[in-house]
């Protein structure tokens, strides 16, 4: 059996899908999503694991038009991955018409030449028939428009994980023969301590206004099994600070009496107890560090290079 290895990078305008489909994907949670756009903030790989082959996915944030240095580093990152993988696999929401964003994206795809591309048309469960091949008939139309064809086009649903099977089927004959890149008892590259970090933004996501999502950065100051507990009641203390932008993020962050805060430590608990296997004492603070996404030096010092 010839065996196939590669990375596919998974492409597409923020909030399209592609976080979901990698999770669906790899058969676990190894990114956060979030009905916010631009979640992602850094690049994430999930690992499917085959007889014939393996497949790195590489999750990257949504090309957007940047307002800060922080969209400008990000829109880097995907254009970084593009030009280093085996296979471009574009996002296209099945209940969204092909807009300029995905114009662009099929732009900078198309000046990958030797890769083949792939439309993953996400969310196909939202839409009915008659609505999914005049949308494919819009796919059709970008690939000619950019100027590429394309290896393979399909619909699918990583919430129902309808053809998520198949469309890895589609991929692995795409991919050069190679060797694993990671042990089949693998399904990402991420560090356990970046992984809670980021449950932690993910439970601070949901529910805030508009203007918060972006603000919100968090950094795991510590995350240590706590020393004097017996062998079979391990307990892990997880100490974290959230960062946001404005004094007045911060009261929103908190809510009244710290209500909010203490529901955001509720949530993450469970998904970071989920990921350790073990009960978590988890300590979050928050904390101002005015107009970070504009600040190289406060970037740095938030994780972002």
């Amino acid at each position: 059996m010839t065996f196939r290895s590669g990375l596919v990078s998974v492409v597409g305008r923020p909030n399209t899908g592609k976080s979901t489909l990698v999770n669906a994907l790899a058969g676990e949670k190894v990114a956060i999503t979030s009905s916010r756009p631009q979640t992602t903030r850094h690049i994430v790989r999930g690992v499917v694991h085959r007889e014939d082959g393996q497949i790195v996915f590489v999750d990257t944030p949504g090309l957007h038009k940047p307002r800060t240095l922080l969209g400008q580093r990000l829109n880097d990152e995907v254009r970084h991955a593009l030009a280093d993988v085996d296979v471009i696999a574009i996002t296209l929401p099945a209940d969204e018409s092909i807009g300029p964003g995905d114009r662009f994206i099929g732009a900078e795809a198309a000046k990958v030449g030797r890769a083949p591309k792939v439309a993953v048309v996400t969310k196909s469960d939202r839409v009915k028939p008659a609505q999914m091949v005049a949308h494919l008939a819009e796919v059709a139309e970008l690939a000619e428009r950019s100027g590429f064809t394309w290896a393979e086009v399909i619909p699918v649903s990583a919430v129902t994980g309808d053809q998520v099977g198949l469309l890895v089927d589609l991929l692995v004959p795409l991919l050069p023969e190679g060797v694993a890149y990671f042990p089949s008892d693998q399904v990402t590259d991420e560090p356990e301590l970046i992984r809670v970090g980021e449950l932690i933004r993910e439970a601070a996501l949901e529910g805030v206004r508009d203007e918060l999502p972006h603000s919100i950065a968090v950094v795991v100051e510590e995350m240590v099994p706590r020393d004097d507990r017996p062998v079979d009641r391990p307990l892990t203390d997880v100490r974290a600070t959230l960062f946001v932008e404005r004094p007045s993020q911060k009261a929103i962050i908190i809510g009244q009496g710290g209500s909010r805060l203490r529901d955001v430590g509720s949530r993450a608990r469970q998904e970071i107890e989920g990921l350790l296997g073990v009960p978590v004492y988890l300590d979050l603070r928050v904390k101002v560090a005015k107009d970070w996404q504009r600040d190289p030096k406060q970037m740095r010092r938030l994780g972002f290079s």
